[in-house]
């Protein structure tokens, strides 16, 4: 994890990689309960019966799932002080290259691309590469944008 004391400490590592998260496991009940929670029960993630005989053999998570804990995973990766909040902007590209499968682990490694001074702080664009454990290729990659106000 790296630890910035302020948005000079931040926007001086452009380019940079600014940290990894810990493993998350991702399992059948989290599946489920992001299942519920949108209305995406599509077999391919809640029945392993039917996922088994399917083209991964067995369940995996919905890429919004994985999508979705850019966010709690990046904050373990990095933090930045002296601000008065940061705010999720948005993504500009997300990609979703390797299968989560349940009960599989993943984590994210954060890469600060660019700062840019916007009024009261600064908009940070970073790539996050969330890798899949035991896997060649990520389970995704997007670029995110955060605005962190003074």
């Amino acid at each position: 994890m790296t630890d910035f004391a302020d948005l000079d400490a931040l926007a001086a590592a452009v380019g940079t990689e600014l940290g990894v998260s810990d493993w998350m496991q991702i399992d059948q009940d989290r599946i489920d309960t992001f299942a519920d929670a949108t209305g995406d029960h599509q077999w391919i993630h809640v029945d392993a019966d039917k996922a088994a005989q399917g083209p991964y053999g067995h369940t995996i998570a919905h890429g919004f799932l994985t999508l979705s804990l850019l966010v709690p995973l990046s904050n373990q990766a990095t933090t930045v002080g002296g601000i008065r909040m940061g705010i999720n902007y948005g993504l500009n590209k997300v990609r979703f290259i390797t299968p989560v499968p349940s009960g599989g682990r993943i984590r994210a490694r954060v890469h600060l691309d660019s700062v840019t001074e916007i009024p009261g702080g600064l908009q940070a664009v970073r790539t996050v590469t969330i890798e899949l454990e035991g896997a060649d290729k990520p389970a995704c990659v997007a670029e995110s944008i955060v605005r962190y106000l003074k």
